[in-house]
């Protein structure tokens, strides 16, 4: 997630209105909200010391703002955050060990991921029992989907299609 993302997503989170936020970080009530949708929006990134205003304005780390960064255990977190937040990811315990899990009230973006993880999982599991080496496995992650044999997953139409067929149903609904 892209940090304008992070920022629109804690932003709503927290209630505020771009044009309040953008005068809690000290732009002027004539530009506030045109600047806030511009981070927002990938337009403009800001630099570091707005992120670091934005993150006390929003009461966040300005880890949470930034894009993660994997190679350290903060953004490693910061990340699994950001996945629970638009993915539903959940973290639990069972048996005494920490797990993640997926979220089933997610409906389709869990029975996508549960798929996805279940490929995943195949593939860990044949690595495990010898079937395949770690260069197949390596080669099945790093090509994925490409690789995957599991054909379980449907591909989904776009946002605009789905629009384009709603409308287009509506109208043979109509009276003539």
């Amino acid at each position: 997630m892209a940090i304008g993302e992070r920022i629109h997503f804690i932003r709503s989170l927290r209630g505020m209105t771009q044009k309040y936020l953008g005068i809690m970080v000290g732009f002027s009530e004539k530009t506030a909200d045109v600047r806030m949708a511009q981070y927002e929006t990938g337009a403009r990134t800001p630099k570091a010391d707005l992120t670091a205003e934005l993150a006390r304005v929003l009461d966040v780390s300005p880890k949470a703002l930034d894009v993660p960064e994997i190679d350290s255990y903060v953004g490693l977190l910061h990340t699994l955050f950001a996945l629970e937040d638009i993915y539903g990811l959940k973290i639990g315990e069972i048996d005494g060990e920490v797990c993640l899990r997926l979220d089933k009230s997610k409906g389709s973006t869990y029975l996508q991921l549960f798929d996805m993880f279940r490929s995943w999982r195949e593939q860990a599991a044949k690595l495990e029992r010898g079937e395949i080496s770690k260069e197949e496995y390596d080669r099945w992650r790093y090509k994925y989907p490409e690789l995957d044999q599991s054909a379980r997953r449907a591909k989904v139409p776009s946002h605009a299609l789905s629009d384009a067929l709603i409308e287009e149903l509506k109208k043979e609904k109509e009276p003539v």
